[in-house]
């Protein structure tokens, strides 16, 4: 991919969109997490919390790689 400001904002963009539906999932296996817990699933919902987790950890590094393509 060429390194020019029309395909870092593509690319950005895309990063976005896949970035909101990430959001989009997390928001859905709170729901489902919060069920469980609730309903005396503990493990499952502890392993939920888990997966969690690294969602916002790696939601944290679309977020800056896409703050960096938009910079460029």
């Amino acid at each position: 991919m060429p390194n020019n400001s029309v395909s870092n904002v593509a690319t950005a963009d895309v990063l976005t969109l896949l970035l909101h539906n990430q959001h989009a999932l997390a928001a859905s296996i709170e729901e489902v997490t919060k069920w469980l817990s609730e309903n005396g699933v503990t493990g499952v919902a502890d392993n939920a919390v888990a997966a969690l987790e690294t969602i916002d950890k790696n939601a944290q590094a679309i977020t800056d790689l896409i703050t960096s393509l938009r910079k460029l």
